[in-house]
């Protein structure tokens, strides 16, 4: 079966029973041929963009599909550094809390041409910036880290822009 758009799917198509499905980055293809490939030979694949179809979509169609289909696991895999992917593992945690289900789901994000496991808590505290903030205080190092990855942040740091000198 070819990748789909979850949002143009039917929500108790056969497909999502006892499946193993991976919500995946719309632009993951392009991103990462080879892991778009893995994904395709051990999951049935829906992609999604919040930049396209916005987050509300994916969370009222996420839970339809939990509530009507039951699916054996759910794994999201997303760009790291995309703000608008990181609500796509938010909208599964939702759904869960919303159902009151508990499907096995895991959370990747895809760094240089690898899939990076990321705990359900780093997801929920992502959400509430004042820890972020907290957390980055703490441990100011971090942000060297971040400067491997960040063009934006780069960019700050060089026009001064950044509250927290690496």
């Amino acid at each position: 079966m070819e990748e789909q758009n979850i949002v143009a799917t039917y929500v108790k198509a056969p497909v999502f029973k006892n499946a193993e499905i991976a919500l995946v980055s719309s632009c993951l293809k392009a991103v990462s041929p080879r892991i778009w490939e893995e994904l395709k030979k051990k999951y049935v694949v829906f992609v999604f963009c919040p930049e396209l179809h916005g987050q509300a979509a994916l969370y009222g169609k996420l839970a339809s599909i939990i509530r009507s289909t039951h699916p054996k696991k759910i794994v999201v895999v997303t760009i790291e550094g995309s703000p608008h992917c990181f609500t796509m593992h938010a909208a599964v945690n939702e759904a869960m809390y919303i159902l009151g289900e508990s499907i096995p789901h895991e959370h990747y994000v895809v760094l240089n041409d690898k899939m990076i496991r990321i705990s359900r808590e780093a997801i929920r505290v992502a959400r509430y910036l004042h820890i972020v903030d907290k957390l980055i205080k703490e441990n100011p190092e971090i942000l060297k880290e971040l400067s491997k990855y960040s063009l934006e942040y780069k960019k700050a740091l060089e026009t001064d822009d950044a509250e927290i000198k690496t």
